[in-house]
C-alpha cells in the first residue's frame, strides 16, 4: 500500500504537476504509474517491469486491478446521506466506474457516478466538476470534493470553486495547501466538523 501511495504523490510531480498535458487513463501514464509502484517494492528490472506492464494490462478486463474500496468508503457516504448531503463520484475511468461500484456495493450510497470516458472530459477540466454540481443541484460553494491526486483533484476541484480535500491515507504527501484526511470518512467528519 505505502508503494502505491507514493507512487501517486510521483506521478503527480512528474508529470500532472508540470503542465505537461496527460490523461489519468492515458497508456504512457499507466505505465508510469506501474512502474512506480513496482520500483516502490523492490521490482527495477525493466523487463520484469515491461512483462508486468503486459500481464497487467490483459488482466481482468475491462475492471483491472485497482478495484477494491477505500476501506471507509461506505461509513463515509452513510454518514454523509445522513447528514442529508448529496454523494457522488467523479472518475477518470474507462467507461467501467458504475459496475465497479455496483460490485463494491457502493453504487446504491451516492446520488451519481460520472466516468469520464463516457462524459468525454475528465478531471482536472472544470467541466466536469461543474457536471457534478449540476447532477447534485448545487453551486460550488456549498460542495466539496475528495481526491487523492493533488494536481488532478485538488486543483481541479478549486478551479470551479469547490472546497477540496485530499485523501492522504499514508501521510505521503507532505505539506499542502490543502486540507487532508487520512481517510475518506475522516474527510466527511472534517467538512461536516466545517458546516
Amino acid at each position: 500500500m505505502r508503494a502505491e501511495w507514493k507512487a501517486r504523490v510521483r506521478l503527480d510531480a512528474d508529470v500532472f504537476a508540470t503542465g505537461e498535458v496527460a490523461s489519468t487513463e492515458a497508456r504512457a501514464t499507466h505505465n508510469r504509474y506501474l512502474a512506480y509502484v513496482l520500483e516502490g517494492v523492490g521490482v527495477t528490472d525493466p523487463a520484469l517491469v515491461d512483462a508486468m506492464d503486459e500481464w497487467r494490462r490483459g488482466h481482468n478486463q475491462p475492471l483491472g486491478l485497482w478495484t477494491a474500496p477505500e476501506p471507509d468508503a461506505a461509513p463515509a457516504l452513510r454518514l454523509a446521506r445522513e447528514s442529508g448531503l448529496r454523494t457522488g463520484v467523479i472518475s477518470n475511468s474507462n467507461g467501467s466506474i458504475k459496475r465497479i461500484l455496483t460490485r463494491l456495493g457502493l453504487l446504491p450510497l451516492v446520488d451519481f457516478a460520472l466516468d469520464s470516458s463516457e462524459e468525454g472530459v475528465e478531471k482536472p477540466q472544470p467541466a466536469i466538476f461543474e457536471r457534478a454540481l449540476a447532477r447534485a443541484g448545487v453551486v460550488a460553494a456549498e460542495a466539496a470534493y475528495v481526491g487523492d491526486l493533488y494536481s488532478i483533484d485538488v486543483l481541479g476541484a478549486r478551479r470551479v470553486g469547490l472546497r477540496a480535500v485530499l485523501l492522504d491515507p499514508g501521510g505521503c504527501w507532505g505539506g499542502r495547501d490543502c486540507p487532508t484526511a487520512g481517510s475518506v470518512l475522516g474527510a466527511v467528519k472534517g467538512l461536516l466538523a466545517c458546516t
